[in-house]
């Protein structure tokens, strides 16, 4: 999925000293590295991994595949990352990315992500993946993700920029040419902990509000299909998201 670029006005988000714009993060303290665990080798996975990477982060890579072979592929796609099994990637992990295809969804370990902060950036696409009739719903697919992974923490997010642009449009703060990206989710602490994690690779998060929220930047949504600096998608997630689901 690559979305279509738009030309991007310089952005007007307050600085990180000031007070945020309404639903644009407040991401201006500064702690320690995280222990990121990056589940999925492919190409979603390996950019995240190197952008953690270079943020800062100790970062575990973890597939099904046995760590050993996996480490042979990671020292060359993500120097400085640690190929390792899933339960060991998770087991102290402040982040888990879940860089699965939406159809291996229920490949995630329930048990070994229960208590954790769990990134969704899966969509589901029926021409891709075949019908698929749990997300034939009124349900958001992150509210279908979040009820299997019942014991963790989602939150919604890098869905809507492909792997391409996430490695090419990512920013220092103050950037003029910074790229927004929504996140969603029903637990604050988890998005706030995911919203440090997006600026420091590079990307100015705003929040549209509760797991619902996430319709607005879903396959077929202008956001999804756009990009856009923070006060421009937070006019985009005003337009998008019914009011009660908002930040």
């Amino acid at each position: 999925m690559e979305p279509h670029l738009e030309r991007r006005s310089p952005p007007v988000a307050a600085p990180p000293q000031q007070h945020p714009s309404p639903g644009v993060v407040d991401v201006s303290n500064p702690a320690s590295p995280l222990k990121v665990a990056v589940l999925g080798a492919g190409h979603v996975g390996t950019v995240l991994a190197r952008l953690s990477v270079a943020a800062g982060h100790d970062v575990r890579l973890a597939t099904t595949r046995d760590a050993r072979e996996l480490a042979l592929i990671a020292d060359f796609l993500v120097p400085g990352v640690t190929a390792t099994s899933i339960p060991e990637a998770v087991s102290d992990a402040d982040l888990v990315i879940a860089a699965v295809p939406l159809h291996r969804y229920r490949t995630l370990d329930v048990e070994a992500l229960r208590g954790k902060v769990v990134v969704d950036l899966m969509n589901y696409w029926a021409g891709t993946d075949g019908r698929i009739d749990e997300f034939e719903v009124p349900d958001t697919s992150a509210e279908v993700i979040a009820a299997f992974l019942d014991g963790s923490q989602t939150v919604k997010t890098l869905n809507h920029i492909g792997y391409h642009e996430m490695e090419s449009d990512h920013r220092p703060a103050g950037d003029p040419e910074r790229r927004a990206v929504a996140l969603a989710g029903n637990d604050e602490d988890a998005k706030a902990l995911v919203a440090r994690f997006l600026d420091e690779i590079g990307f100015d998060p705003v929040d549209a509000g509760d797991l619902a929220a996430s319709a607005g930047f879903q396959p077929g949504t202008p956001i999804f299909n756009g990009s856009f600096d923070a006060q421009q998608m937070r006019a985009a997630l005003d337009v998008a998201v019914p009011e009660p689901q908002r930040a």
